[in-house]
């Protein structure tokens, strides 16, 4: 490995920080940025990302708030582009199933002359317990727009560990690997098994899209996110990623974690105490 340091964008979410921990523990160097760190990145400032990449040797990338957006493709092609001229070695790029945005924004890294990995991801097991879900867990309801389609969640601890593969072996370079859990669910079996884990009743209801984005909005959530959110959950949640994928495996050659291992560990953990 070079001793340059390893770029990580987004190095304090729900992947970027376990991929930065896992990657310490090899004594490997890392440089994870976000809008508040001393070489801040930032995606609405193009024109400070040179600095972010300056000196690194590989870069893992999450686009905020996601691939799906407007104008994501253009940001990814523009970074590659840059990545390029530094001289980086590999970009890792997280990316979302189902979603014509983030395919084009694949597309764009694919034809950009650097090396490439693309981790396309299902809905993540961690919503549930760091993200927008964890309050209506403590709450005992969560309430959102998704019916009897259901989802294969993936747990992010697989996704940091193929990214770390990919950053740091050449066998990953220029593979798509398109990863889920080892069985689908919906987010009603899901609120479910959550249940069963901590103890408690926690019920599910599901809304219309209308009601989900106006608590959203009510809650202060900007607009590009309730746009997104709205999409993901009336568009994109419609069965096309209903399919069990095996991308943990090809990319290393064990089964993926379960959700209900998921739950039982997260409920241990105190994550979800009342």
């Amino acid at each position: 490995m070079s001793q340059r340091p390893i770029l990580i964008i987004g190095g304090s979410g729900k992947t970027g920080g376990r991929v930065n921990a896992l990657l310490q523990v090899r004594g490997i160097a890392t440089r994870p940025v976000s809008r508040s760190t001393t070489i801040p990145f930032d995606w609405t400032r193009p024109e400070a990302w040179a600095a972010a990449l300056d000196g690194a040797s590989h870069a893992y990338v999450t686009y905020q708030p996601d691939l799906a957006v407007e104008g994501a493709a253009e940001a990814i092609a523009e970074l590659s582009r840059l990545a390029r001229e530094k001289g980086l070695e590999r970009l890792v790029l997280l990316s979302g199933r189902g979603e014509p945005g983030a395919q084009r924004a694949e597309a764009a890294l694919q034809a950009s002359g650097v090396p490439w990995t693309i981790v396309r991801a299902s809905w993540f097991n961690q919503n549930f317990s760091e993200g927008y879900m964890v309050e209506g867990v403590l709450a005992g309801e969560i309430a959102l727009p998704a019916g009897a389609v259901p989802e294969p969640f993936i747990e992010v601890g697989d996704i940091a560990d193929i990214v770390v593969a990919a950053l740091t072996d050449e066998r990953h370079a220029n593979k798509l690997y398109e990863v889920t859990g080892p069985r689908a669910i919906t987010f009603a079996q899901a609120v479910d098994e959550i249940a069963k884990a901590v103890g408690r009743p926690i019920r599910y209801r599901q809304i219309s899209a209308q009601e989900f984005t106006a608590g959203m909005r009510q809650a202060g959530v900007p607009d590009d996110v309730v746009v997104l959110l709205d999409e993901l959950f009336t568009v994109v949640l419609d069965g096309r990623n209903s399919q069990v994928m095996h991308g943990v495996e090809e990319a290393l050659g064990r089964t993926p974690r379960d959700f209900s291992d998921y739950a039982r560990a997260t409920a241990a953990a105190g994550v979800w105490s009342i």
